[in-house]
């Protein structure tokens, strides 16, 4: 039997639902998921057997316009990754149309050669009648070979598009064993699970004032697993934010993580937090390095 494997890019403007479709895909919470924009930091693989087929979906970093040495770092991640890949798969959320910073990520793309497929997210948000000019209005200013329309947050149309990229990536061996999900070491994992949950409770800038850096991850002789994380912020009054009065803040944000981890992992895992000031931490590329940027 031909076997087929491949790398597809996810790339998009920040919050177009990269994070969510990988996730949906890979049937696994493989990258983090926030409402809020600029959640995805470095390059996620998501691993995907579909029939006789290997799809290796790369999620990466929305691409906006960069002022420090991290948000540079994330643009230059996503770049590479699209140009690397096999195929890409243009995300655009339809809900929001072709505004300005996604006509620029268009500009960009067509001026590459390779294989661009257009995928218009959160259609269940909008009135079908909205959809086919939104489309021609974007192959007007690019060349895709297909274009799909679903929902990544309800699963609607996803099992289309996984069925055309089984049927057209490049025939070849597969590059992974069959039943891995991720390239992604459990430590890291581990480190985003925490760091979403900085996205997801707490607000305005801290989230991307903060860093999430694994410092232990020990096995234990139970086959539970001991985590020592630390949350690197900016400020002083961003860790006081973060701890909460009496402990409270950052109990929650362990357990919330914590329970994420376990499903995960599949087994017990003993969180244990600790957040430091480091000012000027999104410009050391030591700490870049660390949450897997190369500067």
């Amino acid at each position: 039997m031909t076997t087929r494997c491949g790398f597809v890019a996810l790339v998009g403007a920040p919050n177009a639902g990269k994070s969510t479709l990988l996730n949906r895909i890979a049937g696994a919470k493989l990258s983090i998921v926030s409402p809020k924009a600029q959640t995805t930091r470095f390059r996620t693989l998501g691993i995907v057997m579909q029939d006789n087929a290997q799809i290796i979906l790369v999620d990466l970093p929305g691409i906006f316009k960069p002022r420090r040495r991290l948000d540079r770092a994330m643009v230059n991640a996503a770049w590479s990754g699209s140009q690397d890949a096999d195929l890409t798969l243009l995300l655009v959320d339809a809900k929001s149309g072709l505004r300005e910073d996604v006509r620029e990520i268009i500009a960009k793309l067509s001026e590459s050669k390779g294989r661009i497929w257009l995928v218009l997210n959160k259609t269940d948000l909008v009135e079908r009648g909205e959809l086919l000019p939104l489309t021609q209005e974007i192959s007007a200013l690019i060349t895709v070979e297909h274009v799909f329309m679903l929902s990544a947050r309800s699963g609607e149309g996803v099992s289309d598009l996984m069925a055309r990229l089984a049927a057209e990536l490049p025939e070849g061996p597969f590059l992974y064993p069959e039943d891995d999900l991720t390239d992604l070491p459990d430590r890291l994992l581990a480190a985003e699970l925490v760091r979403e949950q900085i996205f997801m409770q707490t607000h305005e800038e801290i989230p991307y004032q903060a860093t999430v850096e694994t410092e232990s991850f020990k096995e234990r002789p139970d086959g539970s697993v001991r985590i020592e994380v630390t949350i690197y912020v900016s400020r002083p009054g961003h860790k006081a934010i973060l701890i909460g009065e009496g402990g409270h803040k950052i109990k929650s944000l362990g357990a919330r993580a914590r329970m994420e981890l376990q499903e995960l992992l599949d087994r017990k895992c003993h969180l244990f937090l600790n957040v430091k000031e480091r000012a000027g931490w999104d410009e050391e590329k030591a700490r870049l390095r660390a949450i897997g940027l190369d500067d």
